[in-house]
Order: C-alpha cells, then structure tokens, then sequence
C-alpha cells in the first residue's frame, strides 16, 4: 500500500470520527431543544387540543430532555432596596426591561455612590452639569450622563474616593416662562396681576410639586450621583454663596453698576445672555410670525430714505434694516475720506419728524464708503455698533422703546403707543407722504430672537450691573495655555484655541435680569431725604451692597452720616450663569471651609457640551480662581452635539426629537405622534413633524434598554463636534447585549453548580485558546484603560466590544466547544482548564464592560461561582476594574492566532464564493505553505482550524516538496500561505485563472507604487528609518505573492491546456 493510500485511509477514519462526534452533538442539542420546548408544550396542551399526532411527538421530547418550569426564568419580585432575586435559571433571551429593574435601588440604598470627605483614598470629583428644574431628559443629558458616569464608575472600581454631585438650575428665565404659561392657561392671569411675592411663591410651588422631574429620568439611565449631595442652585446653602459671590466681587471693584448697551426681551422685559438668543439668516424679503403680533413681519429688507440737510444743502439719503429705530437716530456717520460728502463735514441734517439737529460726523471705523450711500444712520441707544460711536463722538443717546416694545414719548406723538413693528410700516407711509422715502431691497441680514419666547430681541440700553472680566479672563486664560504647568487641559485639544479667541476678546458681564425667580441682587438704593430726584437709581452713587438688609442699613448709615434716607433692594436678579458659574464651589460648601471643601476642591474633570465653553466654563474658571484660589476643574471634557441622522438639528417642529426614554422603553409610532400632539406645535407644524417621524421611525422605536443607549452614545463620541445619533444603531448594540447574555448562558451550562474557580491560573500547561484568549484580554485591558486615560472614550468602547464580539464569542466560545462535546479522555484537562479560563475571561470582560453597561454587566456578574479562598465585593460597580496580569501576556500565541484566524477567514469566503453561501457542510481543505514555520502553526492547530472553519479535515503541504491540490479553489492568505478547498463537482479552472490574474494586478500595481516611492529622490534622506524598513518588508512581501501567482497561473493555465487536449 502506498503511502498516499495510507494518508487517505487516516482521513477517510478521521472523518468517521468526527462524523461519529457530530451526531453525538446533535443527539445532545436535541435533548436541549427538547428541554426548552417542554414548557411551551405543557402552555400550549392546557390552552387548546392539539392533534393526537402532534401531542405524541411533544410528548416524546418532553420525555427525552425532561419537563422545564417557567417559573424558573422569571425572576422573583424584589422589594425596593433589596438586592435583586435573581431567577434559577437565566432567561433564554435578554430583556432589558427585566435586567434594568431592582439594581439601581438596591446600589443606591447600599450606600456606594457616597462618597467619604474623610477617605484617605485619592479622590476623584466631577459636578454634574445643572440641568433646568424645568427640563425633562434629553438626548444631550442622555449623552453627558453616560460618558460621566461612565468615568466616575471606572474611577471608583479603580480605587478612588468618587464624588459626583448632582444638583439643578432655577433656570431664571426657563422657569419663570413655564409657570407665567401654566397661570395665563389655568386661571387666565398674568404675574403682574397677582404681583410679585404671590409669584414666586407660585414658582416655588410649581418647582416643588414637577420641579427636578429630570433627576428621577438619571436614575433610570443607571447614573450613580451621590445623591446625598444633591443640591438646588437657590437653596440656602448656595444662595448664601451667591450673595458672598456678589459682595466679595464688588467690594474688590471688579461688580459696578453702569448703563449700557443689553439684549432685550419685550415679552419677558428683561435683558437676555448672548446664549439665550438664536440666530436666524435671513437672505431676502421673508415674513415671521412675531408674538403680540397678529400679522407676520416683514425682514430682509434693506429700507432706504432721506434726510434734508440744514441751509438748503439737498439730502443726504440713508439705510436700515429697522426702520423704526430712525426715531432715535442722533448722527448721521460718513468716512473722512469720501469724496461725495466732504461738503457736508460739520454740517447737519433735520430730523423730519421731531426736528431734531443730526450732526454729520466722520468715522473711518465704522463707515465703509463703498457700502450702500456710504452715508450709515446712528441710533447710539439701539446699535452695538452705534453704541461705539456714540461714545466716540459723544452723541445723545435716545431709547424711543418701553420694555414692552412699544414706542415711548422720545418718539414723538405721532407714533408713541405703537408696537415696534407697526411704528416700522407707519413709519414708512409717513416718509412716503413726505416725499423722502427712496425705496427697499433684499437684503441679506441675521435676525436674533429670544429661545424661550421667540421674540426678535431689541438692542436696548439700560442701568444694569456688570462684572468687569479683564483680569479674571487673564488669569483664566494663562490656567490653560502656562506650557508644562498649565492646570487646566482640554479634550479634544482644539478647543484650547477657541478658548484663548474668546477670552482675548472678553467684554464685561451684564449679570442684571429684570425678572422676578431667581437671586435678588444683594443692593440697596438710598433715597436721601433732599434729593432732588426720587425715581430709583437715579444716582449712581446711591447704592450700596450687603449680604442682607441689616448689613445694607449699617452701610449706608456710614455712607450718608446724619443723613435721613430710605432703602429699597433693587427688584432686579442674578443672571443664572452668575449662580450656576460659582457651581463647583458651592456644591462642596463655600463658603464655608467645609470637609468636602478640601477634599474635593478642586474637582477632576469637567464634561459638558462645546457650546457652551465660554457661557458656563469659562465663567466657571474666573471665578473658581478668584474665590476658591484655584481653576475648579483640572481636565474639561467637550462633547459634540447631536443630530439626527441626516445631520439635522433636533426639533420638534421637524419631529425628529429624541427623547431617550423611549429609546429606552420603546415606543410605537402612534406613541410619538401622541406626543407631538401634547406639545406646542400648530396643525401646519404637526402635520411636518408626524411625517417626519413617520419616514424615520415607520414602525416606532424598539426598546433598547439604558444600557444598549448609554453605549451607542459613548461609541459616537469619535465623531468630531457632531453626532448623527441613527437609532437603529442602538438597537444593533441592544441584539449584542443578546450575544453576551447567550456566552454568558453558554458558560454557565458548562460550570456545573458545584464548580469553583481556582485563585490563580496555570496558563503554561493550558490549551493554545486559552492561552490566546488571556493575552488578547490583557491587551483590551492595557488598551482600554489608556484610552479612558486619554480621554478617547469611543476607543476604549470598541477596544471593550472587539474584545467581547470578535475574540470571546466568535472564536474563543466557538474553539473550546469540541472539549465540551462527548467524553473524550484525552481532553479532559483542557476542558477543566477551559472551564477556568471562561469564567477568569468572564469576570474580567464584565467588569472592564461594566462603567459603560452597569446593568447587564452587574446581573450577568451575579451569577458567576465566587473563586475559591476569595470573597468578592457585594456588587460589580464596588469591585477592582481588571488590571494587567503579566502572566498572561503571550505575543507568540497572538501571533499565531492572527493566522489561524486569517486562515480561516480566507477558507470561509472560499466557502461562500464556490457554494454560493457559507453552509455548515463540512468539507476537506489543504494548506499550501512557504514555510516550514508557518506549516508548523497550520498543523499544530488542526483542531481549531476545523472547528472555526467547519472543515472536515485540513491537510498541510509545503512548497518545494509537495504539488499544489488539483481540483480545488483557493484563496491567498497571505504571501506565505495558500489555502485550497476541495468542492465536490468540477472547479471552474477559467474562474479560478481570472481570479489569480486578477489577484496578481492588484499585487503588481502596489508593488510599482511603492517601488517608485523607494527610488524617488531623497528618499533615502528625508523619510525615517524605521518606515524605510517597513517599506523594504512590504515589497519582498508583494515580490514573494507575485512570485506564487506566476506558478499558480502556469499550472492552470497547463491544467486549462490539457482539458483543452482531452476534449
């Protein structure tokens, strides 16, 4: 007999035996099926009567696998606080709502979110960003939620003393909006009927009764905040840190009082922060809606009229966007240098309806001669820009609107009463009676309007109080850009530069607001008895600043000696950044000089969203400098905003707003179209937003759990300032919660209810998986944690699932399954080693998953045997976060699992091309190898080849001793390995030559690019070493593939010839 024969009559009893190892396997999957089946079948025989035959036949499964209790995959009902009661059985499919239920309670009541002023672990401190008391969770708080907590986790499982504090803004404008709406709607008053002590006591009501609805939709999100710590930004504690706020600051010179230029709101009468205000470009004629206005109003165009001049010197013909303002113009403003005009330096034009002198002024600044007329109208009251020159040429300045945006008496009678808007088109028809109206145009322009009220905001000035920034932006700015020693670090770094642009070009903080909810501004005016104007603030030098009333008297008796006077606080209140910019150090106490003072000041990492960098940060950094003598945060994390999927911003009138709890809990279609139909939206706007729903979400969102959302999130992070949050990517990582829920259950089917896992591992006598899967563990580990060091939070997220989806469960679960497959002796210990790798690999992958999936992670975590001589921690998120074990580390076996793996890949899209699909037909195989090396790899892992590539053998040749297989497709894996597949029926020899032809082009034009790169000029010079080396390796790499597609081509073209010959 020859040796061939001989060969083949070993492979022909190989293939019995594996036959014989499959049938036994899918004698033991049946018994399993039937297992499963049985509890449906006793369900189903007690609800209706099935055929005789069909009862027969269940009846024989029942009998063979045994009968199941349902009740055994439900888990127990839990009593709120108690550690969950988990079932005896793990459910045979994951079901987030089951999952999330019970844990987060019973972490909460256990005490671990609390954290210990007295630890002498190092401590770790974030501030929650204050959410609105008004506002209900959205995708935005969904996405700092996860990434914070997600940090916070990581830190506390890695030995930290973790703070972080919760707490919610009073939202001055925000809150006072909502409950004006809930008066006007209820009882049809408004706040100045009921006056304002009555008011706010209305708001309080209002804050206590729906006030913080957001701080119960974290906890469904698994946020751990130390709740003991929550905090409201006009409790007492941080109202007297306010007040401190504001009298140390003023005391020092750096809070004054000062009429200037302010954004004003007329339907809220109160000057508004830059941030509250949206812009709009409007690039022509375009009618709004405006509220208090019945009509829409007309923007985008550009309004041109005439001023006569004085003495008879014609007109001089101007142009504005808002006509209206032209009742408060004082100047008319050329360029020194325009030759048209210089016949009218020193000269004036008149007013035609109030006859008011205008001087004609020239200012290069602001004046662009080759703009418009080259002649630009100045209303220093109403103009951020006109302000300037007002104050450079000192000009009168005119406000000609009350707070409620109607014309006052500077407007002359002829207009005073009018609405703002309806003064614009009286104004016009007037001009036009007077022969000076020149006409209008499109004119491209960016419309401000308030966001709470929608309101186009009017530039107005007024008395407010200011915070001078000068010296605290420097100080802030230096934190950030001192070099080596900065104490303040920005992630993404991009934004260091957006950091220096805005506090370079600061200007002073108007903190005043005209509202009636918020912090009173801690000022009182003194009216003296002999003044001679009574009105107040009147005089400037009248005020004085005090942390009560009783403070205030004694300041002004030492103010106004022997004087008689009154005090009156002023009505005015604090903007809302000034109270939620002094955050970080009135949550821990200040100013008092408390414990969680000096042990958590300053905090580690600020996260928050990148429009806001300047509004709240930068606010944050000034004072935390100023009055807590250092930066408040060391790290400021700056998340992208989200969009939807097409890019689009959300909004409800598109419909395309997220509300993550329905993510969560899932919702059907007509669920959101319910919602927008609760909402504000009118039937023209409805119809839009439904529709647009009905396009993205046709039939609904599926429920996906906190923890599928809280991944998804965290994995978008990459994306640079913008996510497109695509549900359907949730869902896909909801259907892996199923994966790791199924190797979970895997596993737990093969450690028996007796098995212990050894306190230490013997990894040299282990099987190669094993030792593979520990060395690819270690380095996820390494990865993971430098990335979260890093702040490259989607990195250390894939890092986690590649570890999981593609190492674990694709080829580690799929490899160790034949030890666990009949009774073979021979491995017996590798199924005892195996058995102690899962449960290592499951215990260290839970808890590296678990800062980003709590829930899952602490369930699954529950159910795993406790090591043997070792008691573990009560809970997962209380447990060590997995750490390097040297041990472990085996690049050899990494090596080679790289092409095994590779192998595979390759033998299974050979599958897929020459069956059409990738059946589970098991079919023979050859490894075609260069080397003796890599045909010693091939051959020493035979079995995992088999069982990952569903081969029914693989049979190693090695070039220059044995022929390529005839009658087989092949695939390159590498230039040192070749994979053939023996396919029953002919191989299309012509195919198999296109291909290798194909394959060889491919190889040629890469190995012509990168041969031209070598031999370029200077190459040798300019480009470092080490890339030379990998360039030189590339090429004989593609040289040896080429050298290997010649053969393969000559011998099919031989093959090709000799069919030819035959036929």
């Amino acid at each position: 007999m020859s040796e061939a024969e001989k060969k083949t009559d070993t492979q022909e009893d190989l293939d019995r035996k594996k036959k014989k190892e499959e049938k036994a396997r899918e004698k033991e999957l049946k018994k399993l099926k039937a297992a499963e089946k049985a509890a449906k079948f006793k369900a189903k025989q007690e609800s209706n009567n099935a055929s005789k035959k069909s009862s027969a036949k269940k009846n024989a499964r029942r009998d063979a696998g045994g009968e199941e209790n349902p009740e055994d995959y439900v888990d127990p009902e839990t009593p709120s606080g108690d550690k969950k009661r988990l079932s005896a059985q793990m459910a045979k499919q994951y079901n987030p709502t089951a999952v999330e239920k019970s844990w987060y309670t019973w972490w909460e009541k256990s005490g671990y979110f609390t954290a210990d002023a007295k630890s002498s672990k190092p401590s770790f401190t974030i501030v929650l960003p204050p959410p609105n008391v008004t506002g209900a969770l959205h995708i935005g708080h969904a996405l700092a939620a996860a990434i914070e907590d997600m940090i916070i986790r990581w830190r506390r499982m890695s030995g930290y003393n973790t703070l972080w504090v919760p707490g919610v803004d009073h939202a001055g404008i925000a809150t006072q909006v909502v409950v004006e709406k809930k008066l006007m709607r209820e009882r049809h008053l408004t706040r100045h009927d009921i006056g304002r002590e009555k008011f706010v006591s209305e708001v309080w009501k209002w804050k206590e009764d729906y006030g913080g609805a957001i701080m119960r939709q974290l906890r469904r999100l698994g946020a751990s905040l130390d709740w003991s710590r929550e905090c409201f930004t006009m409790d007492d504690k941080r109202s007297k840190a306010v007040i401190e706020e504001f009298v140390r600051l003023y005391k020092e010179g750096l809070i004054y009082r000062d009429i200037r230029l302010v954004n004003w709101d007329c339907t809220l009468r109160t000057a508004i922060s830059d941030i509250e205000v949206d812009y709009t470009d409007i690039k022509e004629k375009t009618l709004l809606k405006v509220p208090g206005y019945d009509k829409p109003v007309e923007f985008g165009l550009l309004t041109l009229f005439a001023y006569p001049l004085e003495g008879d010197l014609g007109e001089i013909v101007v142009a504005t966007t808002r006509l209206e303002t032209m009742l408060g113009d004082t100047a008319i403003a050329i360029h020194p240098d325009d030759q048209r005009y210089s016949h009218l330096h020193g000269k004036f034009a008149i007013h035609p309806f109030n006859g008011r002198k205008l001087p004609i002024i020239c200012d290069a600044v602001l004046v662009d001669p080759n703009f418009g007329t080259g002649a630009v109208k100045i209303t220093p009251a109403h103009d951020p820009n006109d302000f300037e020159v007002g104050k450079r040429h000192n000009l009168e300045f005119i406000n000609i609107f009350t707070d409620d945006g109607k014309i006052n008496s500077n407007g002359g009678s002829e207009f005073t009463g009018m609405p703002r808007f309806k003064a614009r088109e009286a104004l016009k028809e007037a001009l036009q009676k007077k022969g000076l109206y020149r006409g209008a145009k499109n004119n491209e322009m960016r419309l401000g309007c308030c966001s709470r009220t929608n309101d186009v905001v009017e530039p107005m000035i007024k008395p407010q109080w200011f915070v001078d920034c000068s010296s605290m932006a420097k100080q802030a700015l230096d934190a950030a850009i001192d070099g080596e020693n900065s104490k303040l670090e920005f992630f993404p770094k991009q934004y260091l530069a957006e950091w220096k642009r805005w506090l370079e070009n600061i200007r002073d903080w108007c903190i005043s607001r005209q509202l009636w909810w918020g912090h009173r501004i801690p000022a009182w005016y003194i009216t003296l008895d002999d003044d001679e104007l009574k009105e107040l603030g009147v005089y400037n030098d009248h005020w004085v600043v005090a942390r009560d009333e009783k403070e205030a008297l004694a300041e002004a008796s030492v103010k106004f000696p022997g004087k008689k006077f009154e005090m009156s606080q002023d009505p005015d209140v604090l903007d809302t950044w000034f109270s939620s910019g002094l955050f970080p150090l009135s949550v821990l106490g200040w100013p008092d000089d408390t414990d969680d003072l000096k042990a958590f000041y300053p905090t580690s990492v600020l996260e928050t969203g990148h429009d806001i960098l300047f509004f709240w940060v930068a606010r944050m950094v000034m004072l935390g400098i100023k009055l807590g003598g250092d930066v408040p945060f060391r790290k400021v994390y700056l998340h992208p905003m989200i969009r939807d999927a097409h890019g689009r911003k959300m909004s409800k009138s598109l419909g395309n707003v997220i509300d993550p709890l329905e993510v969560i809990n899932g919702i059907t279609l007509e669920g959101l179209h319910k919602r927008l139909e609760e909402g504000n939206l009118d039937q023209s706007e409805l119809v839009i937003a439904k529709a647009g729903q009905k396009k993205d979400f046709p039939n609904g969102i599926s429920e996906c759990g906190a923890d599928a959302l809280r991944f998804a999130l965290v994995s978008y992070t990459a994306q640079s300032d913008k996510i497109n949050l695509d549900i359907q990517r949730v869902v896909g990582y909801r259907q892996w919660c199923n994966k790791l829920w199924n190797a979970v259950r895997f596993a737990m089917s093969k450690l028996e209810i007796d098995y212990a896992p050894p306190s230490t591992l013997l990894v040299e006598t282990m099987p190669f998986s094993c030792k593979w899967i520990l060395s690819a563990l270690n380095k996820a580990i390494s990865k993971t944690v430098s990335a979260m060091d890093s702040y490259e939070f989607s990195d250390a997220a894939s890092t986690v699932y590649s570890w999981w989806q593609y190492q674990f469960c694709d080829v580690f679960i799929e490899s160790i399954k034949p030890y666990f497959t009949g009774d073979d002796p021979s491995f017996a210990s590798a199924k005892n080693s195996a058995k102690d790798c899962l449960w290592v690999c499951l215990d260290n992958g839970l808890r590296l998953l678990h800062p980003f999936m709590p829930f899952i992670t602490e369930e699954l975590w529950q159910r795993l045997p406790s090591a043997l001589e070792h008691t573990r921690k009560e809970s997962i998120m209380i447990s060590e976060y997995p750490s390097i074990v040297e041990a472990w580390t085996n690049e050899r076996a990494e090596y080679e699992m790289d092409l095994v793996e590779s192998t595979v890949k390759s033998i299974r899209s050979l599958r897929a091309e020459v069956l059409g699909n990738p059946r589970n037909e098991r079919l023979p195989a050859f490894a075609f190898c260069q080397s003796d090396a890599v045909a010693e790899i091939i051959a020493s892992h035979e079995l995992e080849i088999l069982t990952l590539a569903t081969l029914s053998s693989i049979q190693v040749l090695l070039s220059g001793k044995d022929a390529p297989p005839a009658e087989c497709a092949f695939e390159n894996v590498n230039e040192n390995l070749v994979v053939y597949l023996k396919v029953q029926g002919k191989v299309d020899a012509g195919g198999e030559l296109e291909k290798i032809r194909n394959k060889m082009d491919d190889a040629q034009k890469q190995w012509d690019k990168l041969d031209k790169m070598v031999n370029a000029a200077g190459y040798k010079e300019k480009v470092p070493s080490h890339i030379q080396e990998e360039n030189a390796e590339k090429l004989a790499k593609l040289l040896k593939e080429m050298e290997f597609f010649e053969k393969e081509s000559s011998r099919l073209e031989a093959m090709i010839g000799t069919e030819g010959k035959l036929n």
